[in-house]
């Protein structure tokens, strides 16, 4: 219930629908746009006064509402981590209202980081079989902490020598013919986040086995 007996008040002039379930509300000297269910909500309509305060929790009830729906709409296309999904509604919404969705999205399930990283880890070995430094450096763009990194690149951690061998087979065996070719294939797998002495290992097997 909005409270009228509060000193700064603003009156509104008019309540015009503007495109969808989008709403101008034309105040004496401002105006705001607010979706059906805010103006609903808050039984707004002409020649009302509202004070100042209580205009700022229906305008950030109508953010939130907006921001939220903007989160679930970034959802339908794929997962975020916390630090991602924040950064892309700050770029719209106030820290506040950023706030209040992440901790809805939080509640939801929807925000996970720990699910992420798995999932992202899965995709960063498994799929393009990538070493542990730069599997760290991708989740570390996502925002994730040291802690969950850690955590989840463990699981890897024995597997690195096989998946390097694999990849130098299927991928880069054909480039094995010299010391040109070699040097050039060590460079690509350092970029690709192994470390040296994995790297020499793997490719000095392989080179064994092809000789002998």
């Amino acid at each position: 219930m909005i409270n009228n007996a509060m000193a700064e008040v603003k009156r509104i002039i008019s309540i015009e629908k503007y495109k969808g379930k989008t709403y101008c509300v034309a105040f004496e000297d401002d105006k705001i746009y607010l979706h059906s269910s805010i103006i609903s909500e808050y039984h707004l309509k002409e020649d009302m006064t509202i004070p100042e305060e209580a205009l700022d929790d229906i305008i950030f009830q109508n953010d939130y509402r907006r921001a939220k729906e903007r989160a679930f709409y970034l959802f339908d296309y794929r997962d975020y981590s916390y630090k991602e999904l924040y950064d892309k509604l700050l770029k719209n919404y106030s820290e506040d209202v950023c706030d209040a969705v992440m901790e809805k999205m939080c509640e939801l399930g929807l925000i996970d980081d720990k699910k992420y990283a798995e999932k992202f880890a899965r995709q960063l070995f498994e799929v393009k079989k990538a070493g542990k430094f730069k599997a760290i450096y991708e989740m570390q763009q996502k925002g994730l902490d040291k802690e969950i990194i850690d955590e989840v690149l463990e699981l890897y951690e024995e597997d690195t020598i096989e998946r390097l061998t694999e990849l130098v087979e299927k991928k880069y065996a054909r480039y094995l013919t010299d010391e040109k070719g070699a040097k050039k294939v060590f460079n690509a797998l350092v970029r690709k986040g192994y470390n040296y002495s994995d790297v020499r290992e793997v490719i000095k097997n392989y080179l064994d086995e092809v000789v002998y």
